[in-house]
């Protein structure tokens, strides 16, 4: 969880270092042709949200449902501590949760600051399909979640409810040192090597969706949101040319619209690599020097199929799935 901040490299993956493949640009192609379907996501756990989306992909699914399949993954995992069911409260001990989801027709829905919902992924599909709305929040996005059939539930697992008293020993927020403390607690069986879950596919009929949902930053200001739910900063989609979506440091991707930044870069002829690399680049000139202490990943996939992604700091890995295969991709970095 929150290497937004930093992050980690955990033992976990030392093992999958095999399936890191080089840092460089790739293209999902087939005797030259562009290979479609596939689906990519933040991290490298997430190649078993990829294998959820790619049952839907595989069988000729589009990618809204295959993305929206695969995202409810890390949601259900009490052992991700960084997305949904297990993740990390709030200062006051509260799970709320930031979802987005964005289809090929620029259609899009997004909840934000939700409590007690396992899904929060489903409801923001039902509010770009039940709603005149782009997005609802708190409150609201619980009661429109409770009329349309979900059911409350407690989100605080033992091990992050434990983690969080252990944090309030000093209560001292900074989001660069809590992976730090993360790992000095070391929860058993838990996985604090990734963060946010953002994923885009590509489908068989060659149109591109995507979805991104988190927990949002262990320990943060009651109410706070990050980029994760809001559509041009954590998520964008055009399929006429691209998609991107981001991790790290929310703030820092909201200041440049980050994902809408990305797609507009390939708009202009970039490859999605090099489209990510100017857009982490934009944080770099405004933060100077403290970009260095910070951290942000960005992924993308253009309506050739090629991929990329670019970090701040080492350790960024992706996953994409496609007919040939599962890999992990480590990006290249700035520092």
């Amino acid at each position: 969880m929150l290497d937004r901040r930093k992050f980690l490299h955990a033992s976990l993956w030392s093992s999958a270092a095999a399936l890191l493949v080089p840092r460089n640009g790739w293209a999902a192609r087939a005797n030259g042709k562009p290979q479609k379907p596939l689906v990519i996501s933040t991290w490298a756990p997430n190649v078993k949200a990829n294998a959820a989306a790619w049952t839907v992909l595989s069988s000729g699914g589009r990618a809204v449902d295959a993305v929206e399949q695969g995202v409810q993954v890390p949601e259900a995992d009490p052992k991700d501590q960084s997305v949904g069911y297990g993740g990390l409260p709030d200062r006051d001990g509260k799970v709320t949760l930031d979802a987005c989801i964005m289809d090929e027709h620029g259609n899009c829905g997004a909840v934000m600051f939700l409590e007690e919902i396992m899904h929060p992924i489903k409801v923001a599909r039902l509010v770009m399909e039940k709603t005149p709305h782009v997005q609802l929040a708190g409150e609201g996005a619980l009661q429109f979640a409770l009329a349309n059939g979900f059911k409350r539930e407690n989100l605080l697992t033992p091990e992050s409810e434990k983690a969080w008293h252990e944090w309030l020993r000093t209560a001292h927020y900074d989001p660069m040192t809590i992976p730090k403390l993360l790992e000095k607690q070391n929860v058993p069986g838990q996985q604090n090597n990734h963060d946010t879950i953002g994923m885009l596919a590509l489908d068989a009929a060659g149109n591109l969706s995507g979805a991104c949902t988190t927990s949002g930053m262990a320990y943060k200001m009651r109410g706070r949101v990050g980029d994760s739910p809001i559509i041009g900063a954590g998520l964008y989609v055009d399929n006429e040319i691209g998609a991107a979506t981001s991790t790290g440091v929310g703030e820092e991707v909201v200041r440049i619209c980050g994902s809408h930044t990305v797609v507009e870069l390939m708009r202009q002829g970039l490859s999605p690599e090099e489209a990510c690399r100017q857009t982490v680049m934009r944080i770099v000139k405004k933060r100077g020097a403290a970009a260095k202490d910070l951290q942000v990943g960005f992924i993308a996939v253009n309506n050739r199929g090629t991929i990329g992604g670019y970090a701040l700091q080492k350790g960024f890995t992706y996953a994409v799935q496609t007919t040939a295969g599962s890999k992990v991709y480590e990006s290249k970095s700035v520092y």
